[in-house]
């Protein structure tokens, strides 16, 4: 096993859902195998509405061939274990960059950026989560990112093996169930301006907490995704709802109402005037028709 990077742009012509699979060429499929049970980062390239650096990991779980594509094949996403980065990371900092493969002793990354799917070493792979999180609230210790600056040479290595095996621990904590949630509210919440996207509400307690929940569409306990386009913010009272599956929504944020309610006139002086449940501004991260209709089969009421 060995982990990895994948790259993806916001406008891929490939039929990728990151939190759940990945779709490459047959000229991959060597290095895609070595990855098989271990971690990738997502990268953004430029173009696209690419970034340029890096936006979440997931765990490789299989690969298959593509049932509708020959000599394409399809990276299958360990359920639950697709994660956005609270923070995104540039592909390089005032210390080089983060791939130590992209180095060439200048300003400019080597050729191995144009490719889709390349291997990076453990130390790599835990130097850019630990950028992608923000661990005040991690009861592990911070080590700094001194070790950006040390050179990977001679009596060096040993101290290196340590920090790389720290910065394991530290990511290890950060993606737990706990943290996980946290970082998952933040998104959601955040995208949605802190306000229930079917009310169109926007409560603020004394303490400025915004009162509207993170809802996730597809649970994680039937392996959905802490992905923002896994989730939408909403009040108390619709989260419930939601999840009981008296209201759902279609693949156009219309608002769906089970015939199962006893007074649905109720439900609909609560909603928004437009009946439709407000989406981010960014539309990457509005949600995934796949999630919804999950949702309308497995959960509403019809």
């Amino acid at each position: 096993m060995a982990k990895g990077i994948f790259a993806h742009r916001p406008d891929s012509i490939y039929d990728d859902l990151p939190e759940a699979r990945y779709q490459f060429p047959k000229i991959y499929k060597s290095r895609v195998d070595k990855l098989i049970g271990d971690w990738i980062i997502y990268y953004e390239p430029r173009g696209g509405g690419g970034r340029l650096g890096y936006n979440s990991v997931a765990k490789v779980q299989q690969i298959i061939p593509d049932p509708s594509i020959e000599d394409m094949f399809i990276a299958i996403i360990e359920p639950g274990s697709f994660f956005p980065f609270e923070r995104f990371v540039p592909y390089s900092s005032d210390t080089g960059f983060l791939e130590s493969r992209l180095e060439t002793g200048s300003n400019k990354p080597s050729g191995l950026i144009r490719s889709a799917v390349r291997e990076i070493p453990d130390r790599d792979f835990f130097r850019i989560l630990a950028r992608a999180f923000d661990t005040d609230d991690v009861t592990l210790p911070r080590i700094g990112e001194v070790s950006d600056r040390r050179p990977l040479i001679g009596v060096r290595e040993p101290a290196a093996e340590f920090e790389v095996e720290f910065e394991r621990l530290r990511v290890e904590q950060t993606l737990n169930r706990t943290v996980r949630d946290r970082i998952f509210r933040k998104t959601v919440v955040d995208a949605y301006d802190r306000k229930c996207a079917i009310t169109g509400l926007q409560l603020i307690n004394g303490g400025g907490r915004a009162e509207v929940e993170a809802a996730h569409i597809k649970p994680v306990a039937q392996g959905g995704p802490d992905s923002i386009r896994n989730g939408i913010a909403l009040s108390g009272t619709v989260h419930w709802m939601f999840d009981r599956g008296l209201i759902s929504l279609s693949d156009d944020l219309d608002l769906l109402v089970s015939r199962q309610v006893n007074n649905p006139d109720q439900i609909w002086a609560l909603a928004n005037k437009s009946r439709k449940a407000e989406s981010p501004i960014d539309p990457h991260m509005r949600p995934h028709p796949s999630f919804l209709g999950w949702h309308r089969e497995n959960c509403f009421k019809h």
